[in-house]
């Protein structure tokens, strides 16, 4: 029987952060392929700075040296937040993020056209 490659990084002892995302009614959701190297916290957040996703639902952590795994999407979205509070343009798929996990805490944002 074949077996399935294992997910698990060689570098267990780091955090892993994966995004959901949504492309829509025909299309669907989906954990949004990414290389090892990419999957640190400082490269999410510059990745969702940079429009790297279409529509992100939610982020996910874990870590297998740890045994843990969580939703890390308020925190993520409370950083991004505070990158934004700098001028800056966002993109419209970062705001409705940031607007469903911060609420009415989230700043006051540049849209980009």
């Amino acid at each position: 029987m074949r077996r399935s490659p294992s997910i698990v990084p060689e570098d267990a002892e780091r955090d892993v952060y994966l995004v959901l995302d949504d492309f829509g009614s025909l299309l669907g959701q989906a954990w949004r392929e990414a290389g090892e190297a990419d999957t640190d916290r400082l490269t999410l957040v510059a990745n969702l700075l940079d429009g790297q996703y279409h529509n992100p639902t939610r982020i996910i952590a874990f870590n297998t040296a740890e045994g843990w795994s969580r939703d890390v999407s308020e925190d993520v979205a409370g950083e991004l937040a505070e990158r934004c509070a700098e001028p800056r343009e966002v993109l419209r798929s970062l705001q409705d993020f940031l607007q469903r996990y911060l609420g009415t805490k989230s700043t006051q944002l540049v849209l980009r056209l």
